[in-house]
């Protein structure tokens, strides 16, 4: 699948509000530096951090809980 189509699915989850999914990218950047595994089938050695995350909420494997 395309990154065009990986982000277009990530906007879905978020109602299509790129502040909240930009945040939830960043975050989960963060997560996966600091040791956290991959929700997804991919390589952190290899693929960007920012793609894995962005194919996590894609897959819904990850969502907006709660913002405070």
């Amino acid at each position: 699948m395309r990154i065009e189509e990986i982000i277009a699915k990530a906007l879905e989850q978020t109602s299509n509000d790129r502040y909240i999914l930009s945040n939830m990218v960043f975050t989960r950047v963060k997560q996966l530096e600091n040791g956290a595994q991959p929700l997804v089938s991919a390589n952190i050695k290899v693929d960007k951090l920012a793609d894995i995350a962005m194919m996590e909420i894609a897959a819904g494997k990850i969502k907006l809980e709660k913002m405070s």
